[in-house]
């Protein structure tokens, strides 16, 4: 007899997670409670209630958390302008930690003895959730069933839901798109079917949230963000929340083609990927970070900052987002922008986010230094034939010494 007695689901009410709810009841006799959020991903959720019910589940959780998603998670890693391998802006890493945190938090409110998902074992989001669930409850339990099963095919998870009569919106009729894809606030991600070969161009049928650049509209769109303290505020004037922010960036960018990347990338679980992201709105908030902060950051500040950036990006894209390097780091980011207010304003045309202007009461710019025209003794020239000297010293005295600069 399992001494699992309650099980805490995060459950999309897809078909894997379907099937894992009646598996946990069968395998671990145990009781299912349900988690489902609604991070932005463009469905609705009410629906997994029903499935849910029907699966014979009686604590059903379903939570709008697209505010805190966006404002205590991607705010703070935009923040760092963080990228990871140069492109992949982590739509779906940064909303694991989220996740975690609260089936943690209800796995404490029911009592429950574990928590479960859905990810599979080739994975980076297995590491994600369970890396932080351990930080958040040293001792939970974590059942993987994809890790435990051998249901390991789209025909074997169908042939389970006919043999338990389980309600999913899927038939062997019904055509299913051949992507494995996860979407929120930030992104849509897509990997599987064609893109598996990396020589193979994606089609233009699978792309959900933007035209092409090729069909975007031939007259250019601008806009003005707004920024306090390296968060965007408002767009056009009007103050909106953070994540009406992105949602209102992903619409004009998708419409104007901007966000679609294609990329192969390094797996923390040590495979490489090939996968394409829609990141329209991120894409427009990355750009109009780095021209804000080009005007309102101290040099060497700025420079530090990129230094730190890909260590911080790694840190999350490895699911070690509640780790005490993270919060480290987190906290010098943050620190860094106190003075990034300001508005920039931007051209969108055909797949590019194009900065055309920026302006800030912090802004550390002086054109009466920065001129080409008379800067009314602003800047003695002069000054620079020492500096250039001092910091040629220590190649002067190698060269002197006879060794070669080549």
């Amino acid at each position: 007899m399992s001494d699992i007695k309650k099980v805490v689901l995060a459950y999309s009410g897809g078909l894997d997670t379907s099937v894992i709810v009646k598996w946990l009841q069968e395998t671990y006799g145990c009781e299912v409670v349900t988690f489902t959020a609604d991070i932005g991903q463009g469905e609705e959720v009410e629906p997994a209630r029903a499935k849910a019910q029907a699966l014979g589940v009686k604590e059903i959780y379903i939570e709008d958390l697209r505010e805190e998603f966006v404002r205590d998670y991607v705010y703070p890693m935009f923040r760092a302008n963080t990228i990871y391998e140069g492109e992949y802006l982590l739509g779906t890493s940064i909303a694991r930690p989220l996740i975690a945190k609260r089936l943690i938090e209800i796995a404490n409110e029911t009592g429950a003895d574990a928590i479960s998902h859905g990810a599979t074992g080739k994975g980076n989001d297995q590491v994600r959730f369970e890396l932080g669930a351990y930080a958040l409850k040293p001792g939970v339990k974590v059942i993987a069933p994809w890790r435990e099963w051998d249901l390991n095919s789209r025909e074997k998870l169908m042939n389970y839901c006919e043999e338990h009569e389980i309600p999913v919106d899927f038939s062997k009729n019904k055509k299913k798109s051949p992507y494995s894809m996860d979407a929120n606030l930030l992104h849509i991600s897509y990997e599987g079917g064609v893109l598996e070969d990396p020589w193979t161009e994606a089609e233009e049928e699978m792309w959900r949230w933007s035209v092409s650049p090729e069909a975007a509209p031939d007259a250019p769109t601008y806009i003005e963000l707004t920024f306090e303290k390296g968060d965007i505020v408002a767009i056009d004037g009007e103050a909106l929340k953070p994540h009406e922010v992105l949602s209102r960036l992903n619409q004009v960018g998708g419409d104007n083609g901007i966000g679609r990347l294609d990329i192969v990338e390094n797996r923390y679980v040590g495979m490489k990927s090939r996968g394409c992201y829609e990141t329209p709105g991120g894409t427009i908030m990355l750009r109009a970070r780095r021209a804000i902060e080009s005007i309102t950051l101290d040099r060497e500040a700025a420079h530090l900052k990129d230094e730190l950036m890909p260590k911080y990006a790694k840190v999350i894209y490895n699911g070690y987002w509640w780790s005490p390097e993270r919060r480290m780091l987190q906290a010098a980011i943050d620190e860094t922008q106190t003075y990034v207010n300001g508005v920039v304003r931007l051209k969108l045309y055909k797949g590019n986010a194009i900065v055309v202007g920026r302006q800030s009461e912090q802004s550390l710019f002086d054109e009466s230094i920065a001129t080409f025209e008379d800067d009314a003794g602003a800047y003695d020239q002069k000054d620079a034939e020492g500096f250039i000297k001092l910091n040629a010293l220590r190649l002067r005295i190698a060269a002197g010494k006879g060794r070669s600069a080549d």
